[in-house]
């Protein structure tokens, strides 16, 4: 009876130091899966990003330099071609304005994402810029690129730059 006793303890004993080794694998197991950031999905980033990007060019076709300066953040920096840097929200606006004054009535733009990278917090996203007149021909390509930051759970402009193509003789 003794030796079965002692048995059956030793038994128990084994048992028990083999669930705990299990749980302590598990654990560690768990640990290092929480400790491991999750892979973002650029594709649905992208998705996201390009109805920014609608969005920016209705509020462009329609002029409205308001909605388009809803777009950037208020310490956002915007680098068009040929000029210098422009610093701040209500600087930005200030010089969308002055653009709009300047384009032919009736022209459009559109924005095509060639690329984005980076994560649910901060996107990179590389573009074209296309501009047709009234009668749908294309008047100007460029390229442009734009940092996006999520601010309060929403993707902000912090920095864009873009220029010109070459135009064709």
């Amino acid at each position: 009876m003794k030796k079965t006793l002692l048995t059956f303890a030793f038994g128990a004993l084994l048992f028990s130091a083999c669930q705990e080794k299990k749980a302590a694998e598990t654990a560690a197991t768990d640990s290092t899966a929480t400790a491991m950031p999750a892979k973002t999905d650029m594709t649905v980033i992208k998705v996201e990003i390009q109805t920014l990007e609608n969005a920016w060019a209705a509020a462009d076709n329609a002029r409205d330099a308001t909605a388009l300066a809803a777009f950037f953040a208020d310490d956002a920096v915007s680098m068009p071609g040929n000029k210098p840097m422009i610093i701040g929200k209500e600087a930005i606006e200030k010089e969308i304005e002055a653009s709009m004054a300047k384009k032919p009535k009736g022209s459009t733009i559109a924005f095509e994402i060639m690329d984005v990278y980076g994560d649910e917090n901060q996107v990179t996203e590389v573009g074209k810029t296309i501009v047709k007149d009234a009668g749908g021909k294309v008047t100007y390509t460029g390229k442009y690129m734009v940092i996006w930051e999520k601010r309060d759970g929403k993707y902000l402009c912090v920095r864009d730059i873009g220029n010109d193509d070459v135009k064709e003789k």
